[in-house]
């Protein structure tokens, strides 16, 4: 039997074992985990539908375009939609992205010799994410780095008011904890209630502003609380998906030596890179659809109202798409066929935002002399959002 642990810890034997749909009574779920299975339920929102109570995300941040099908769905999403196309988010996000880039970079450096006040070898923490060890210094790139940027880059699309990266992180981890444990059949956490009201009167403060998204989307007939809930999905989804990609990538990349040589000699393969990382660890593992009647799938006799989960981890690892599946290969030809993203209507509106930081980051970060991960940086880990929950390296210099 499936339990929760293994799908936290390392989800992809159990993923391998049921594939292409299996029963999963950790989850109360049907799991479909092969590629083909997975594009049929996102692409038939009449059949698989989000707008369900039980769905997790609404349950913490009440109805959005991630919870909602049909006409509602489409006036939900159309006032965010247009700034996120791939021409717009390249006219208005490069330079933006490279410089909050270089900026963290240049406050991250790993700390001397000494660490401060200790002399000891034990480790410290400062204010910047960095962690110091005596002989070595030693960064944690995802609180550093890959956190900072995308709080920074989503909030400006958004327009919001000013917040510290560190504030918004921290209601970011609230609500993606509640989420999760929803998902896990726990109910909506006090923190995570605490948080999104924070968060609630935080955008809701930034409506007025002429010239910002959340503001237009207000003026297209969306009520203050539909505003509020969906730039907190576009918020936490961009934080999600970027912090997940840039930290995951680099994971890859640094306990895979002889495919990090491979980009380090020729960087016109670090997007096919970035692609094969989010095939084998999508920052979002799972999206959750509910069945709105009886239907059949591979055999699998699915009931009206069942929870049918979509494992994007596992169609990403389908051996009939992906020879060597469980293979970290930064030349594999048809890496950018995963459904990181998802697909169908709730296909991630920022996904071209989300490459174009991840491309950016990871790129600066690999001319950072001898970079490798610390002996004790964790792997990837997590039910619905899936990365390392830090990302420690050092480098020389």
């Amino acid at each position: 039997m499936v339990t929760l642990e293994e799908l936290e810890t390392d989800p992809h034997p159990a993923l391998a074992a049921l594939r292409p749909i299996g029963w999963v009574e950790a989850l109360n779920s049907w799991v479909v985990a092969s590629r083909g299975l997975a594009l049929a339920v996102m692409r038939d929102p009449e059949a698989f539908t989000v707008d369900d109570p039980r769905f997790s995300t609404a349950q913490v941040v009440g109805p959005s375009m991630l919870s909602l099908d049909g006409a509602a769905h489409k006036a939900h999403r159309d006032p965010f939609e247009s700034p996120f196309g791939l021409a717009e988010t390249r006219r208005r996000f490069t330079t933006l992205v490279q410089q909050t880039v270089n900026d963290l970079i240049a406050a991250t450096h790993p700390t001397p010799a000494t660490p401060v006040g200790r002399a000891d070898g034990a480790r410290t923490t400062d204010s910047a994410g960095m962690r110091g060890v005596a002989g070595a210094g030693v960064v944690d790139l995802r609180r550093a780095v890959a956190g900072p940027l995308s709080v920074a880059v989503v909030a400006y699309s958004l327009g919001l008011p000013q917040a510290s990266a560190a504030t918004v992180l921290d209601w970011y981890t609230a609500i993606s904890d509640s989420v999760t444990g929803v998902s896990a059949g726990r109910p909506v956490t006090e923190d995570g209630a605490a948080a999104f009201a924070q968060l609630h009167a935080h955008v809701a403060s930034g409506i007025d502003s002429a010239d910002s998204l959340i503001a237009a989307a207000a003026h297209a007939g969306l009520g203050v609380d539909e505003v509020v809930a969906n730039a907190a999905v576009l918020m936490f989804g961009g934080i999600e998906t970027t912090e997940g990609m840039i930290t995951n990538a680099l994971w890859h990349l640094l306990n895979h030596r002889d495919q990090l040589d491979l980009v380090l000699a020729d960087r016109t393969l670090l997007p096919n890179a970035l692609e094969e990382s989010l095939r084998l660890e999508p920052a979002a593992a799972v999206v959750d659809r509910y069945a709105t009647r009886d239907v059949d799938l591979a055999g699998a006799q699915i009931r009206k109202g069942d929870l049918v989960t979509v494992s994007l981890a596992g169609a990403g690892r389908d051996p009939d798409v992906f020879p060597a599946p469980d293979t970290f290969d930064v030349r594999r030809a048809n890496a950018r066929r995963h459904l990181a993203f998802a697909s169908g209507p709730h296909i991630c509106l920022g996904m071209h935002l989300t490459r174009l930081e991840a491309q950016t980051a990871v790129d600066a970060l690999l001319d950072l002399p001898g970079l490798r991960l610390a002996p004790d940086s964790p792997p990837p880990r997590g039910l619905v959002f899936r990365k390392p929950s830090a990302l420690n390296v050092t480098w020389d210099g």
